[in-house]
Parts: C-alpha cells; structure tokens; sequence
C-alpha cells in the first residue's frame, strides 16, 4: 500500500504557517493534518472553518481534517464546503456513526473513523466497508507532544488482519507519539498513514520530511 505522510499543524508556527506548509508540500508530504478540537469531547480547543478555508486556497495537499467534537454530524456540510478532502470522526462521539459516515459521503468528502487508545478495535468491524480510513489515535486526544502508547502495535496489526479477511485495502492512519525513531515498526504493523506533528515542524522542517519519506522507503 502506498505510504503517506501526514504533517500535523497542531505543532506549527502560525506565524509563518503557509511556508511551513508549502515546505512539507516540496518536500514530498501528500497530506496535511488538521485536528479541530470543541474542548468538550476532548478538553483543549484548536483551531475551525475559517483557518481550514485558507489553507484550501494555499496549498494542494490533501486536507486530512480530524474532527475530536461532539456529535461532529452537526459540522460536516460545513467541513466539507470549506474545503476537507477527508472527515475523520470519533467512534466515541457518535450517537449514530452510521447516519455521521453517510452524511460525509453525501457530500462528496471520503470518510474516516477513529477510536481512541482504550477503545477496542472489534467495534470497527460493523463499518470496515464504510469508511475510506480507520485513524489509531496512539496518544490520548487532545494534546500534542505525548508518548506512543506500546499497545497500539497489536491494535494496528488486528486491525489490518480485519480488513485482509475482508480483501480490502483501506488506510490505517495513526497518530500520536510517532517520529523517526519507531516509524518503521509501526508502518511494519501494517499502518500506511502516518500523522507527525512536533518531529517534523519542531527543527528543520525539509529535514524532518524527508527523513520519514526515507525511512518509508526503507521499511
């Protein structure tokens, strides 16, 4: 499966946010991460519409928006005319994901589902032909910077065992605590999406990228 890279503009410098993005961009980033957090679901608030709508007139990246809200079925005609590529929304933050799934869909956007560290990953299987991307969060939401939670190694790997009975080929995202260091184990467990925020826009951003992009290449 193709490998992407998915820079995370948690970390960035909102100074200077469009070179950093057009660097990742140059540098052979295909994704850009853009987690909207409500202080609810999860208890920090980030960034929404208006910021998302500029960055679809700055770049060509695919906009990979991560919706940690309550009931995210509320925004999504709005997400998605501003300019979302990809809508990933919470297990845990749905009273019907199914009708949340559909409603994406219906706007033309792709769909994603994420479950958090301490949810299981059978309750994925109801959906596994639903959604274009199942996102691992292998830190607690809400905050940047965290360790990667080990067990998410087993959690990435049955996960990618459901869907090869199934003979499908969907994206496994994951995201928290991943840098250059343990990459390859967890692309090796079968992920294919990778979320980074502070190990690429913290130091030389050039640098970073393509330090994953080698190492993709290598695992």
């Amino acid at each position: 499966m193709k490998r992407i890279l998915s820079p995370s503009i948690l970390a960035a410098d909102f100074k200077v946010l469009g070179e950093q993005i057009r660097t990742c961009q140059e540098n052979g980033a295909e994704y850009l991460h853009f987690d909207v957090m409500d202080g609810m679901f999860v208890p920090s608030i980030s960034f929404g519409l208006p910021v998302l709508e500029s960055l679809k007139g700055a770049t060509n990246l695919t906009l990979d928006v991560h919706l940690m809200i309550v009931e995210p079925i509320r925004y999504v005609e709005e997400f998605a005319r501003a300019g979302a590529d990809i809508l990933t929304v919470h297990y845990e933050a749905c009273k019907d994901l199914q009708a949340t799934l559909d409603a994406i869909h219906a706007c033309g956007v792709k769909a994603g589902i994420v479950i958090n560290p301490a949810t299981d990953v059978e309750v994925l299987r109801p959906y596994l032909h639903q959604a274009e991307m199942f996102l691992l969060m292998s830190v607690e939401p809400g905050f940047g910077g965290q360790a990667f939670i080990p067990h998410s190694f087993d959690k990435i790997r049955t996960l990618r065992e459901m869907l090869n009975v199934q003979g499908v080929e969907t994206d496994i995202e994951v995201d928290g605590g991943i840098c250059h260091a343990n990459v390859k184990a967890v692309l090796d467990a079968g992920a294919n999406v990778i979320v980074s925020g502070s190990t690429i826009f913290h130091g030389d951003i050039a640098k970073n990228v393509t330090g994953y992009l080698e190492l993709f290449r290598e695992a």
